[in-house]
């Protein structure tokens, strides 16, 4: 989508009565989506759970009204640790429902465990011509130095700011990263977020915004939301790890249960163990298998030899991650899967942007 197609479309969804949208300020709209998370937990006998739903954090948050008119709308109420393939889907439906209906940027709250897998899938799955900005907290609400408040407001700022239109971005302690880039850095630091060998695409104060870096959707392929009919549609795909003494066991287990595809965390540059090798050279004559990398930044790379190094494992016919990590690898190539991209389509998934 161009700059000018994004320009077009912002103009078909303004206000009919201008009037109206005077008296109000002008401010953008921009649509809560809420998905749980601790961002919407309270405290219990048994843990913490999501219970608040997008007004009850709109409502709490009344630093958001500074920016945009909000709405609200809810998909889900699970924990980051728990989210299913048709929360996913569910939430890229919400995002362009919301934006064919008015809306000038789209916010998603969601559990930090998973925040970036689900805001590097919303990019695979669409192209909106509004900002789509993921968040969520460290700390609930009723905890002391809660970052619900500033992630909250920070989301709806940046979704209202229509620079950040290409791509999806995730908003955390004052910083919008990409979501081909971003990755939850601290179990439990606030400035957990982060995007190694990149950085962030822009830093806020509250007065100001620094863009870093030109925003942009972080895949060069066509939106697979429409290709994908349901979350059944989606299969398993496991991620092998290697390392030290690493064997063929785990991957020859992953293809006896039928698994549509495998993603391997090789180290380095993306290498393997002998034995590992072996086994890949096998699978790829019935699954596709990406490897990605260990290291938290910098490419996969097809340097060194010997049955599990990079370059015989190109030989052999594995897809590269490139730079994304393997979590990241893993949603890209079920995604992708679930859409039936062939196998051109599939490298595609990995290609720089």
């Amino acid at each position: 989508m161009t700059e000018t197609d994004r320009r077009d479309g912002r103009e078909d969804r303004r206000d009919p009565d201008d009037a109206a949208a005077r008296a109000d300020g002008g401010r953008p709209r921009v649509a809560v989506v809420a998905c749980g998370g601790t961002i919407a937990s309270e405290p219990g006998d048994d843990g913490a759970a999501p219970e608040k739903t997008g007004d009850d954090l709109v409502e709490a948050v009344p630093a958001v009204s500074d920016h945009a008119r909000v709405t609200t709308r809810e998909v889900c109420s699970q924990p980051g640790f728990d989210v299913r393939w048709r929360d996913v889907l569910a939430t890229a439906t919400a995002a362009r429902n919301a934006v064919a209906e008015g809306a000038d940027g789209v916010v998603v709250t969601h559990g930090t465990d998973t925040l970036a897998d689900t805001a590097f899938a919303l990019d695979l799955l669409t192209d909106l011509d509004a900002p789509v900005v993921v968040t969520g907290a460290q700390r609930r609400l009723d905890e002391p130095s809660s970052d619900v408040p500033a992630n909250l407001a920070l989301a709806v700022r940046a979704a209202a700011d229509d620079r950040f239109a290409p791509g999806v971005h995730v908003a955390f302690d004052d910083e919008l990263h990409a979501a081909r880039d971003v990755v939850k850095g601290h179990s439990n630091a606030l400035s957990t977020m982060t995007s190694p060998g990149t950085g962030p695409v822009a830093t806020f104060t509250r007065a100001a915004s620094r863009l870093v870096r030109a925003p942009e959707r972080g895949v060069a392929v066509d939106p697979l939301a429409d290709a994908i009919g349901g979350a059944a549609d989606v299969p398993e795909v496991p991620v092998i790890h290697s390392g030290t003494g690493v064997g063929a066991g785990a991957l020859e287990r992953a293809l006896d249960a039928g698994v549509g595809g495998i993603v391997v965390e090789g180290t380095g540059l993306g290498n393997v163990t002998g034995a590992l090798g072996d086994a890949i050279g096998e699978a790829v004559e019935s699954v596709p298998v990406v490897v990605a990398g260990r290291p938290p930044a910098g490419p996969t790379e097809p340097v060194y030899g010997t049955p599990g190094g990079a370059v015989t494992l190109a030989d052999r016919g594995v897809t590269f991650a490139g730079d994304l990590p393997a979590a990241k690898a893993r949603v890209a190539l079920a995604l992708g899967l679930a859409a039936e991209l062939d196998s051109e389509g599939i490298e595609a998934l990995f290609a720089p942007a």
